[in-house]
């Protein structure tokens, strides 16, 4: 088996790599910067077709009635303009700035420049491509620019998942995986109507993008439980922890929701969906940022541990509250005669308050549930250990022979530590003061 390449980049190459992050980094501010006018009229312009191409093809465009029903609430098209360009800029700013960071702490790192790259390129361009094609329509001398840039980010990206952490394909076969998806990514890159024409073209395309998703998921399985380190899982952890909770986050402003129940296409409405898409997104920079730079220093399992107790305990209590109100609304409805008026949004004061009271009487019984069954689902190993030591400290209130104490104390560590090798050492009484030889 062949040795795997240096981690780190010397002499020439080092010089070489330097002067392309260079490049590509002045290539992707200069595009985030010139695009900001053509933003700006992007988002100021006023989408007349109907909704649904808006949706599709004019994003975070508002319609006419959208307009009107904003300047009833005193925020303006420019104003609503202004701020989204500001939201994406400092989305850009972001990304840029996290993998500048890298690359200043860890330029000679083979891994850390390929994240400082994937970071530049990909978050400035690829998260949200309304900048670049808006730039390109009002200036087509850009297209080459930022088709380069953008076809940087995708290489990169790809093979940062693939290889993170150690700079390995793991298993070997999954080089040839990334071939295969970057060409799929560069051949919609650079001709974007490819499989539009055709619907069938399109579904396959879809399933073809799903299964790459998959295969990357199981590599990267697969490299946690047989190849990884403790420290390298520890960084994992952190990028799975970010990228999952920074996509789910956008799942409001990704998904075909009916914006009529909000508003309509108020310009307000697609500034708080832009803003939520946005700031989830950052979570994926920062989170690989730690994860390169700072790992050690935070408790990931901690974090994790605290996410999966409350964002479930936040999910069953906003569950429980508005179904006891339409429970109480129900039940009013019927024993006193009261209309049932929850479907109309005039609900009934004394159906929120008994439900109000009902979530805060469940609110600690439920973490705690929540909890011990996180731990034991998910920590079996930690809840284990937990509950073992927990018993010895029972048994160390009524326990009096030494020797029984010591094998007890033992009996602890190797289950709880689970060490190659345990053993006690206890000092010997010392003899008494004047029992001691001169």
């Amino acid at each position: 088996m062949s040795a795997p390449p240096p981690a780190t980049l010397q002499g020439r190459w080092l010089l070489l790599a330097r002067m392309a992050w260079g490049a590509v980094a002045i290539t992707a501010l200069a595009i985030a910067l010139f695009s900001i006018p053509s933003s700006f009229e992007h988002y100021r312009t006023v989408c007349t077709a109907p909704s649904e191409v808006c949706t599709d093809r004019a994003l975070w465009q508002p319609t006419p009635e959208g307009v009107r029903a904003s300047q009833d609430v005193g925020l303006s098209l420019d104003a609503y303009a202004l701020l989204n360009v500001a939201i994406d800029k400092i989305g850009d700013l972001v990304w840029f700035a996290v993998g500048a960071l890298i690359f200043l702490r860890r330029s000679d790192d083979r891994m850390a420049l390929l994240t400082s790259l994937f970071l530049i390129a990909f978050g400035t361009l690829a998260i949200d491509t309304t900048d670049a094609e808006t730039l390109i329509s009002s200036q087509p001398a850009w297209w080459l620019p930022v088709r380069g840039v953008e076809i940087v980010g995708v290489v990169c990206s790809t093979l940062f998942f693939l290889l993170f952490p150690n700079g390995r394909f793991v298993p070997r076969w999954t080089r040839w995986l990334a071939v295969a998806f970057i060409a799929f990514q560069v051949a919609q890159i650079l001709f974007p109507d490819l499989y539009s024409g055709s619907p069938a073209l399109e579904s396959v395309s879809l399933l073809v993008f799903l299964g790459f998703v998959v295969s990357f998921c199981w590599s990267l399985v697969y490299r946690y439980r047989r190849v990884s380190s403790a420290a390298q899982r520890q960084q994992t952890k952190w990028v799975v922890f970010g990228t999952t909770l920074g996509i789910a986050g956008t799942f409001p402003s990704q998904l075909p929701l009916d914006l009529n129940l909000v508003g309509g296409d108020t310009p307000l409405v697609l500034l708080v969906l832009n803003m939520g898409f946005t700031l989830s997104f950052l979570l994926v920079p920062l989170s690989i940022g730690v994860a390169v730079l700072r790992s050690h220093l935070f408790d990931i399992d901690v974090l994790i541990n605290r996410t999966l107790v409350y964002g479930l305990l936040t999910t069953l209590l906003a569950a429980g509250y508005f179904g006891s109100i339409l429970l109480f609304e129900r039940i009013g409805s019927l024993v006193y005669q009261v209309p049932f008026r929850a479907l109309t949004g005039q609900k009934s004061t004394l159906a929120v308050v008994a439900s109000t009271l009902t979530i805060a009487a469940l609110f600690n019984p439920l973490r705690r549930r929540i909890q011990s069954f996180i731990d034991r689902r998910f920590y079996r190993s930690k809840y284990d250990a937990a509950k073992t030591l927990e018993a010895f400290s029972v048994k160390l209130r009524d326990e009096t022979d030494l020797d029984a104490l010591s094998d007890d104390l033992v009996g602890v560590v190797r289950e709880t530590m689970q060490p190659a090798h345990v053993s006690l050492w206890l000092r010997p009484d010392a003899p008494p003061k004047g029992e001691q030889e001169d």
